[in-house]
């Protein structure tokens, strides 16, 4: 049982009839679903049905034509990405953007120091504070390596680590925000078969903290093991939603996504 459906569903999330529209093209015509805390949540359907638009809008990349988005109760329409940021929504994308010239470690350091409490004549005096500081972001950043199961690789370069250990690291810097809740944008992308059940394993821990999380993922095996539910966008609209074993029974998003093939592999037969 999930955490969210514990006990009574409290909505983090709310999008609200949001509509976007780049000129005469509609990216989203309509379209309205919560996240519930402590819940996974998938944003599933075909390429162009508008899932890294929504992730965009939720996260003050681009500005809703209409409609509403709420955080915990607080409107995030008129917000910067880095003020989202700040109020706990925190994301990673679809490619790597992890520094692969310097090691996995201080990749994560770089994320800590961004929202550290440092003040500059501290650091450059050296003064007690600072050192105390830096101990205790280290140690941080070694728990993280720790949590997504990278801490083997702390000291090598991240652009010498595979693919899939990459997008760990993203997570991980993601992680450095100290998020609440957590958009991940297709991170099992390019993954092979042990990386993502690994990536899946990563995705029950941080779930045990309560932590809330919403999903673009074409991987469906995946998305069906690990999620609460799933919205299922087609075309900018929401043709479905429920949990997973509603979903791929579904007439509608067969037809419109996962085809007879990908849904008799959900099923394991």
């Amino acid at each position: 049982m999930s955490v969210a459906s514990s006990a009574a569903a409290r909505p983090a999330l709310s999008i609200e009839h949001v509509a976007v529209h780049f000129g005469g093209l509609v990216a989203i015509s309509d379209m309205t679903f919560t996240v519930n805390e402590g819940e996974v949540v998938s944003l599933i359907g075909p390429n162009g049905a508008g899932k890294t638009t929504a992730f965009n809008v939720v996260t003050g990349f681009l500005r809703p034509t209409k409609g509403a988005v709420h955080y915990r109760g607080e409107s995030l329409n008129e917000l910067k990405p880095h003020e989202v940021a700040a109020r706990g929504l925190v994301r990673t994308f679809q490619r790597t953007s992890v520094f692969q010239s310097v090691s996995v470690f201080d990749n994560v350091m770089i994320g800590l120091h961004r929202r550290g409490r440092s003040r500059l004549w501290d650091t450059l005096l050296g003064l007690p504070r600072e050192r105390q500081s830096e101990r205790e972001l280290r140690e941080r950043a070694e728990q993280i390596l720790e949590t997504v199961g990278i801490q083997h690789r702390a000291r090598d370069l991240a652009g010498a680590l595979a693919y899939g250990d990459q997008r760990l690291i993203g997570v991980a810097m993601a992680l450095a925000a100290d998020p609440s809740m957590l958009l991940l944008d297709e991170p099992v992308s390019g993954m092979n078969a042990t990386e993502t059940v690994r990536f899946m394993e990563l995705l029950g821990t941080l779930r045990g903290t309560g932590m809330t999380i919403l999903l673009v993922e074409h991987d469906m095996p995946m998305v069906m093991g690990v999620s609460d539910r799933i919205v299922v966008l087609n075309y900018g609209r929401i043709i479905a939603e429920g949990p997973p074993a509603a979903i791929q029974g579904n007439p509608e998003v067969i037809r419109a996504y996962l085809g007879e093939g990908v849904k008799k592999r959900a099923r394991g037969s």
